[in-house]
């Protein structure tokens, strides 16, 4: 059994402060400064150019990416980390519909993420070739899978409601259909048990900044299944991805069946090695354990709210297997409950139109976090704090 004490304790959390607010940007884990003063110190300090091969920096791409790809049950050599989830993003989906090149149509929902739906209007322009993009409401998206569509491309966990996508029927329908599937796991690694090899995914992509706690604007990764790694076309060929990249040929040849090909331009060393400190706590935790907790805490939260906090309604999915690892609620004025809620010691954040979202993260929070944050917003309310000026104001970061 995980020890969610232990796992606790391996976090620098701030004095007096409930943070709720995991599954958008992680806490720091204790780890972080000693090795970032590492990657200072003993290697950019002393080895200077050399790191490259004397620390192994040059594969860190692909050792942290095995790490990241056990979270959603990748194999190895089937997952690279590095450039941003957008960037990510836009691989994939570029690479699926190359794949189906006879068809123009990508799926996703009005649910998405909406920098997923940015960045396929993006790619649909560069390529001026008919491509249409198709937003239905979540629940449609099985019913719109036909054999009209490329790509379909999810979020496997929504990100104001935490409304969680069944991926085995959305994957077994594409494929019988014969479209590409490309899920973004931004609100699914570190927070809900995912098998990507299982289930058969072609394409997933994600972020390490929110469960899996890597810091601010840490990096991105890409999941191809073992089947397409040879026939798999690259859209962004950088020469990180070249088949001998430092032959410095004038044409791109990708590296021949391998995740390899995915990589893309030089990596931060830096960011990997905050990362390396926050999957060290994951060594410690077994995803199904940590599934049972965040249900039992996030069901705690949401029957506590709604019996305590007058005008406050749950907007998420009442079956807890049917929700990812944070719990949203609705409140007429939720941007400034939300605020001082935040001036008193409840980190979450808010949504438009008027979503307030919690994450429920057992590896550094538990039961008398959820009472006394739960606490706080009971009395918030009955005290009618939040119609103090001071909560009205719209910050640039909501």
């Amino acid at each position: 059994m995980t020890d969610f004490a232990k796992t606790r304790a391996m976090f620098d959390l701030p004095e007096g402060v409930i943070y709720l607010n995991g599954n958008s940007l992680g806490p720091m884990p204790k780890a972080a400064p000693d090795a970032m003063n590492e990657f200072l110190m003993d290697e950019w300090r002393t080895e200077l150019i050399r790191g490259w091969n004397t620390k192994d920096w040059f594969m860190q791409t692909n050792t942290l990416g095995d790490r990241v790809g056990k979270l959603i049950g990748a194999p190895a050599g089937t997952t690279v980390v590095s450039d941003t989830l957008s960037i990510k993003v836009f691989q994939a989906v570029a690479a699926g519909i190359a794949l189906v090149p006879d068809r123009k149509v990508i799926l996703s929902d009005n649910g998405n993420f909406p920098t997923d739906l940015y960045m396929v209007e993006g790619l649909m322009k560069l390529k001026d070739a008919g491509y249409s993009l198709q937003i239905p409401d979540p629940e449609d998206v099985l019913d719109a899978i036909t054999e009209e569509v490329a790509v379909v491309m999810i979020t496997e966990v929504d990100y104001r409601t935490s409304r969680k996508h069944d991926m085995k029927a959305i994957v077994e329908k594409a494929h019988a259909k014969g479209a590409v599937v490309v899920w973004d796991l931004a609100h699914s690694i570190g927070a809900v048990p995912v098998d990507v090899a299982g289930t058969d995914v072609d394409f997933a992509v994600g972020c390490t900044y929110k469960y899996v706690n890597a810091g601010p604007g840490a990096p991105a990764f890409i999941y191809v299944a073992k089947r397409l790694l040879d026939v798999v076309e690259p859209a962004l060929s950088g020469w990180y991805g070249h088949e001998a990249p430092f032959a410095f040929d004038t044409s791109f040849r990708p590296m021949p069946g391998k995740i390899d090909r995915m990589r893309i331009g030089t990596p931060s060393i830096a960011a990997f090695s905050l990362l390396k400190a926050a999957l060290d706590v994951w060594d410690e935790v077994d995803m199904d354990d940590l599934r049972a907790k965040s249900i039992e805490l996030s069901e705690l939260m949401i029957a506590e709210v709604e019996k305590r906090c007058e005008g406050v309604s749950f907007a998420g999915p009442r079956d807890p297997h049917t929700r990812g690892s944070h719990v949203a609620f609705r409140f007429e004025h939720s941007y400034p409950l939300m605020q001082a809620l935040i001036a008193n010691g409840v980190i979450g954040d808010y949504r438009e139109p008027d979503i307030m979202r919690f994450g429920i993260t057992p590896l550094f929070i538990n039961v008398d976090d959820i009472h006394k944050a739960v606490d706080t917003m009971e009395r918030i309310l009955t005290d009618e704090v939040w119609k103090q000026p001071e909560f009205q104001h719209r910050s640039r970061v909501t």
